[in-house]
C-alpha cells in the first residue's frame, strides 16, 4: 500500500505540472489574441511545434522598416488567430530585393495587375488545414497589410506549402517530428 500511495502522489504532481504548462500556454494565446482583437477558437491544440510554420517574405529593397514589421506581424497574427499555430512559434525569413529581382507578369495574371509594391509570402507548414482556414488566412493577411501598411490587396501574393511532419529538422540533424 505504501508504494501505491507514493505512485498516486507522483502522478498527481505530474498532472499538476502539466496543467500549469497548459494554462501558461493558453494564457499567452489569449493575451496575443486579445491584442489582435480576435479570439483563438481552439486552445486545445497548443502543443508547441504541432503546427509549426516557416514564413518567407520577399519584399522590395526600399520598403520601410515599418512596412516590413507590418507584414511580419500580419503573417504571424494570421498564423496564431486563424491557422492555430502556437504562440511563439515564429520563424520568418525576410528577403529584400532590388526592383529587377521580383519578377511578375506586367500584363497581369488572373485579372490582377501587380505593381512594384508586390510582396510575395510563402508559408511552409505541417498539412491538415481546411480550405476554409486557408481562405481566412489569405484574407486576414491581405486585409491587415492593406489597412496598416497601405499596400494594395492585389499586391499581397501568398503561397502555402503543406508538408508532412517528417519533413522538418529543427536542428542537430534530427527529425524531431518523425517516428521514434
Amino acid at each position: 500500500m505504501r508504494y501505491l500511495r507514493r505512485d498516486v502522489l507522483k502522478a498527481g504532481a505530474q498532472i499538476g505540472a502539466a496543467c500549469v504548462v497548459l494554462m501558461a500556454k493558453a494564457s499567452a494565446a489569449v493575451r496575443l489574441s486579445a491584442q489582435a482583437g480576435q479570439p483563438i477558437e481552439d486552445l486545445g491544440n497548443l502543443k508547441r511545434g504541432s503546427n509549426m510554420p516557416l514564413a518567407r517574405i520577399d519584399i522590395r529593397r526600399d520598403a520601410s522598416v515599418e512596412l516590413v514589421r507590418v507584414v511580419s506581424e500580419a503573417v504571424y497574427r494570421a498564423m496564431v488567430d486563424v491557422a492555430n499555430v502556437p504562440v511563439h512559434d515564429k520563424f520568418q525569413v525576410i528577403n529584400r530585393h532590388a526592383a529587377d529581382e521580383i519578377i511578375y507578369p506586367e500584363e497581369g495574371y488572373l485579372g490582377l495587375n501587380y505593381t512594384r509594391d508586390l510582396i510575395i509570402i510563402q508559408v511552409t507548414w505541417v498539412s491538415g488545414r481546411s480550405t476554409e482556414v486557408k481562405k481566412k488566412f489569405f484574407h486576414q493577411i491581405a486585409d491587415e497589410i492593406h489597412a496598416k501598411g497601405g499596400v494594395r490587396k492585389e499586391d499581397v501574393w501568398i503561397n502555402l506549402v503543406d508538408t508532412s511532419r517528417e519533413d522538418w529538422s529543427f536542428g542537430n540533424g534530427e527529425m524531431q517530428y518523425g517516428p521514434k
